[in-house]
């Protein structure tokens, strides 16, 4: 008797991944002569600009359409002539943080040695930024943590001292502030999108904004640009640390603190000292009873920016009613099938009663 699979798509999708990397010899350092395959997992805000950014730094030029929950493509480039190219895996996250469990799809025992995630944040949408980042930071940390877990519970006896531990990722013991940062697992690089649109706000506020990321990205251990996809310069910046993340190569030197200007920081090079303490010219620090700095800086910024409510942030679960996944010929059909299925319900409930009625 053959056995039906009660595997979801997602699982059967998770599967062949996995099938694909298991069955392919592969060296994520780009040693002399082999071929580097480097995961990269893109997330952050709803209709952010993460799209328009990928394709751009892949130099694709393709028209962009909206994120259906997560695609996957993939990226080359040869380290010089005759030589193998390297590949980058790409995972986009649409839906911001509304479809933030599909993570554990990309996050996988088999992909965390070599991944790296890019979280991209829309500066025009500064109520709905913190939320954002520390949503979708949350959920892939989680499951960075299984996913180790699910690698040292495989891993024989003598190959758990060499297993990847993402919780315990070292710096550098020059590292700026070392032992107050909260490193993030796996490289990450934050993305400021819309710089364009950023520009057209309060200078104070834009300065409450770049003061904040600038520690997060600092806490973190993490990178920080802001960018715009209307902007040539700004997009080849961005693209240098893409490249660093997807292939290796060198980022650019170029670095940035000043918050009148674009922010380019690369992790490493900036401080608390040089960041200052959270921009508070309304609130009395004192009376915010922070648990953490982390924290004391979200209630500041959340004194300036306050978050949407829920019920105005509130995200579709179910993509298929999300106006962004609209399907003109598939909607209309899967409208009428909904109305079958009501006058079905009606004559079913209708024959009953007159079962009943006749017994």
């Amino acid at each position: 008797m053959r056995k039906i699979s009660t595997d979801t798509l997602w699982d059967l999708a998770a599967a062949e991944v996995q099938n694909r990397n298991s069955n392919t010899s592969e060296d994520h350092g780009g040693g002399d002569g082999a071929v580097s395959q480097r995961t990269v997992f893109i997330v952050g805000s709803k209709t952010g600009g993460k799209t328009s950014i990928l394709l751009r730094c892949l130099d694709r030029d393709e028209a962009t359409k909206p994120t259906l929950a997560l695609e996957y493509t993939f990226g080359r480039r040869a380290r010089g002539h005759n030589t193998p190219k390297d590949i980058a895996h790409l995972w986009e996250l649409g839906g911001g943080n509304s479809l933030s469990d599909l993570v554990q799809i990309p996050i996988t025992p088999l992909s965390i040695r070599s991944l790296s995630l890019i979280l991209v944040l829309d500066l025009s949408q500064p109520s709905r930024l913190w939320r954002t980042m520390e949503t979708l930071l949350q959920a892939a940390h989680t499951q960075l943590g299984k996913a180790c877990s699910q690698t040292q519970a495989h891993a024989g006896a003598k190959h758990k001292a060499s297993s990847f531990q993402p919780a315990a990722r070292v710096l550098p013991k020059d590292y700026p502030d070392r032992e107050l940062l909260s490193p993030f697992p796996v490289p990450l690089l934050i993305i400021g999108s819309k710089y364009d649109l950023f520009l057209e706000l309060e200078s104070d506020k834009r300065k409450v904004i770049s003061k904040t990321l600038r520690f997060i990205g600092h806490y973190y251990a993490a990178s920080l640009i802001f960018t715009s996809t209307k902007s040539e310069l700004q997009m080849s910046k961005t693209k240098s640390f893409f490249n660093h993340l997807a292939f290796g190569l060198e980022r650019g030197k170029s670095v940035s603190f000043d918050s009148s200007k674009l922010l380019v920081i690369p992790s490493g090079s900036d401080s608390f000292i040089q960041i200052g303490s959270p921009p508070t010219s309304d609130v009395d620090i004192g009376s915010l009873h922070a648990k953490s700095p982390l924290d004391l800086w979200k209630k500041v910024y959340e004194s300036v920016f306050p978050p949407e409510s829920i019920s105005e942030n509130k995200e579709l679960k179910d993509p298929a009613k999300d106006p962004q996944y609209s399907e003109p010929q598939v909607d209309s059909m899967r409208a009428q099938k909904d109305q079958e299925l009501q006058q079905y319900r009606r004559n079913a409930a209708k024959s009953w009663k007159e079962l009943e009625l006749d017994t």
